[in-house]
């Protein structure tokens, strides 16, 4: 009676999500310069989700509750993992584009000190180096060419990378042109900015590696014991998924892991 009574909300829940999640993984797509087809990317969320949820659940039919919990937990992973995993390739983007604009500056500093205007240093940085860096500012010139100003098109850059590094580039370059200053100048110190940030980065990175590995063992010790344990006696752990005793002492572990490893990740994790 209450499923019934809550069906359309529940129905309007999900199909919210799906929406929020399908645009989301679209606006990605987007900021790292990859046309898609919107249908298309629904029919590949629907399919790595739901689709795989049927089929673990068809590959449990024997055992309804295992398979109904088990079909669950893979139609929301299939769901969210697409988006994580198209979120991992941005944050990776947005670093190297940060990591190339120290080559990339330079040879924009030097273009200015031999007179040459930003769109001139700019169309250097392409003769010269490839990579997300490159793309960016070929975008930024491709918008000027056809009509926009330097100013918004680097304003947009600013926002298909959010990063400290770049926001600092554009809102220097944009200032200085209405205001006037040394340009070159300007972009040897945002370059001497960004190397003393990557070796800070860097620094910590190495003093918090230990931890990152401390968390990920941690993190599987239980799922490589439970493998363990199927391969050698399966009937030692078959109630884990045949008794609601055992069910819910499996969901409680997932959620205490998923839990701790979300802890493990703040800690370890150190923003510059």
């Amino acid at each position: 009676m209450l499923s019934y009574l809550w069906s359309d909300k529940i129905i309007q829940y999900f199909t919210e999500k799906s929406e929020e999640t399908r645009q989301e993984v679209i606006n990605l797509l987007d900021r790292m310069l990859v046309s898609a087809d919107k249908n298309r990317i629904a029919a590949i969320l629907i399919l790595s989700s739901a689709g795989l949820g049927v089929v673990t659940f068809l590959i449990l039919w024997p055992q309804i509750i295992l398979g109904l919990l088990m079909g669950s937990i893979v139609t929301i992973l299939g769901w969210r993992i697409p988006k994580m995993f198209l979120q991992h390739l941005w944050e990776k983007r947005c670093s190297r584009v940060v990591n190339q604009m120290v080559d990339g500056l330079t040879i924009m500093a030097n273009g200015v000190k031999a007179g040459l205007s930003i769109t001139q240093s700019m169309e250097r940085v392409l003769a010269n180096m490839s990579g997300p860096f490159a793309q960016e500012i070929n975008l930024v010139l491709n918008k000027v060419r056809l009509g926009m100003t330097i100013e918004d098109a680097l304003i947009e850059f600013g926002e298909r990378i959010p990063r400290p590094d770049v926001q600092m580039f554009v809102s220097t370059v944009n200032i200085l042109k209405e205001t006037g200053g040394n340009l070159a100048e300007t972009f040897e110190t945002i370059v001497s900015t960004i190397r003393e940030r990557q070796k800070i980065e860097k620094k910590i990175e190495a003093l918090t590696a230990q931890g990152v590995m401390q968390g990920i063992i941690i993190t599987l010790v239980p799922f490589i014991i439970l493998i363990l344990f199927l391969l050698v006696d399966a009937s030692f752990v078959t109630p884990l998924f045949t008794t609601p005793i055992g069910l819910i002492s499996l969901a409680l572990m997932l959620t205490m892991q998923i839990i701790g490893g979300i802890v493990m990740k703040k800690i370890v994790t150190i923003k510059v």
